[in-house]
């Protein structure tokens, strides 16, 4: 009995699809539910599945062919495997004899290794980076790939101890939740075997993990021309570098240099270097053209005088940390003011719905952190209720988990008004863009000495510019201006954040 294997239905706004990756060959003998082929389309990417026990017969779309919905694009045999894929056949007995002699005494055990749950907002997800490669002997808990989404990156680790087995899905693939990328035979461990003959020599494709094998041909390499510092002589993307910025051995002397080449050398070389866009860059350049092009987006300047704080932190910093185990920035201070500000201005802790205004009765402040994949802005959750030492923990911890890429979907969800310091870089002035849908965002800058004039007379003051845009639609100009204003005498004059006047 034959099975037709068909493209599934398509959502209505999609068109056609591409078969991206077939999983199996004319001959091969497959199971229920296992996935024979994926199909992409500009949204997402569907598994098919068998639908029985059997033989594919036949593949009559390759990868790369657009298919449309219900398409067939393969036959599956039912209950023929012995007649239909004798060599099939022959070649799994041959690799399971193979492994079992690589095999250890005690009981070994496969283990999918899949992409976890994703959130409910969260579509599909990319492989960002495998830690490890075919063969590896890892340890529970170990981290074994990096899955990242457009808000956050996911960790995936060893459910125990073992051998990685199969990498299914290579770094750059398009995965969904749930979904099969790898193999960990658990128990197992790595053969003691001595370096294997020539005929047992592992090919190039093995060698290097397909992201290797990308890099190399960008760099115009071969594995000849590679030296593989990895187990068993594998490829890593390291390796690939240090090929190509190797100097190249010198030419048969020449018996006199043309003038071009001398003019070619002494410019130097010209290299380009592309690569992909991560989902988070991208979903950041989305989000910052929505907020340019949907909001009626205006910014207001102030400059404050931060010599009270300076000489207030330069008298409490030892007492401080000394105390709460936590050095005393500036950012508890912005906060402070802040939190502050937004309950005399309930209008910039609002956000616009619809047509409606939602006004917000708590104080979650967003903290720009800059992290190695882009800028995040994780939420420090009822600001208005922590201390001084509370906020600075706060930040801190926001801030290294944003580093290490651990931070969490609820750590990055909400917030009613961001907290951006540029300053930490060096910046003297900008206009900040809105974090939407919240109503304004604040701009902290460079501290830097200047020229003014205090009472008649000139002093050098450690000055900071500050800069609010906000949504034109919600906030007044009166309103910013205000807001801002009382940012800078609160600033100016920290008393008033502890007497709450």
């Amino acid at each position: 009995m034959t099975t037709e294997i068909k493209v599934p239905v398509l959502p209505e706004s999609v068109a056609d699809a591409t078969i991206a990756t077939w999983h199996v060959q004319v001959g091969d003998k497959v199971s229920r539910d296992q996935v024979l082929v994926d199909i992409e389309t500009d949204k997402v990417v569907l598994e098919v599945p068998a639908t029985s026990d059997g033989v594919i017969t036949d593949i009559s779309q390759a990868e790369g062919a657009t298919v449309l919905g219900e398409q067939v694009i393969a036959i599956l045999s039912e209950g023929e495997a012995e007649a239909a894929a004798p060599e099939a056949k022959k070649e799994a007995t041959a690799k399971e004899s193979k492994s079992a002699s690589k095999a250890p005494a005690g009981d070994v055990k496969v283990i999918d290794i899949v992409v976890p749950v994703l959130p409910e907002s969260v579509a599909d997800a990319t492989i960002a980076t495998w830690h490890v490669v075919e063969g590896d002997t890892v340890s529970v808990d170990q981290n074994l790939v990096d899955i990242e989404t457009d808000k956050v990156v996911l960790e995936v680790v060893a459910q125990a101890d073992g051998v990685i087995g199969k990498i299914i899905h290579a770094e750059g693939d398009t995965v969904l939740g749930d979904q099969k990328i790898g193999e960990l035979s658990a128990g197992a461990t790595a053969s003691a075997a001595p370096a294997a003959s020539a005929e047992e020599a592992i090919s190039s494709d093995e060698l290097a993990s397909p992201s290797v094998r990308r890099l190399m041909t960008e760099k115009g390499l071969t594995a000849n021309d590679v030296v593989g510092t990895g187990k068993g002589g594998r490829i890593s993307k390291e390796d690939v570098e240090a090929a190509a910025n190797k100097p190249k051995a010198a030419p048969a002397k020449a018996a006199a240099p043309a003038p071009a080449a001398q003019a070619s050398a002494a410019l130097g070389e010209r290299t380009q270097k592309r690569v992909p866009m991560t989902r988070l860059r991208k979903t950041i350049a989305t989000r910052l053209l929505e907020a340019k092009n949907s909001t009626a987006m205006l910014t207001t300047f102030n400059e404050v005088n931060m010599k009270p704080i300076m000489d207030l932190r330069a008298q409490y910093k030892d007492v401080f940390e000394k105390t709460h185990d936590t050095r005393l920035g500036f950012m508890s201070f912005y906060v402070k003011a802040v939190t502050e500000a937004l309950k005399r201005y309930p209008a910039v802790n609002a956000s616009i719905d619809g047509d409606d205004i939602v006004y917000h009765n708590f104080f979650d402040v967003s903290i720009a952190v800059s992290t190695p994949r882009g800028l995040v802005t994780p939420v420090l959750r009822d600001a208005d209720q922590l201390s001084m030492a509370g906020i600075e923990n706060g930040i801190r911890a926001l801030a290294i988990k944003g580093r290490d890429g651990k931070l969490t979907m609820d750590e990055m969800q909400g917030g009613n008004f961001t907290i951006t310091n540029g300053g930490v870089f060096g910046s003297l002035i900008s206009t900040p863009i809105l974090n939407l849908p919240q109503a304004a965002i604040l701009g902290m800058h460079k501290i830097q000495d200047r020229p003014m004039a205090v009472d008649g007379k000139v002093e050098i003051l450690p000055m900071m510019y500050l800069a609010l845009s906000y949504d034109h639609r919600l906030i007044d100009g009166k309103e910013s201006v205000g807001f801002l204003v009382t940012i800078k005498e609160l600033l100016e004059d920290p008393t008033r954040l502890l007497l709450n006047i």
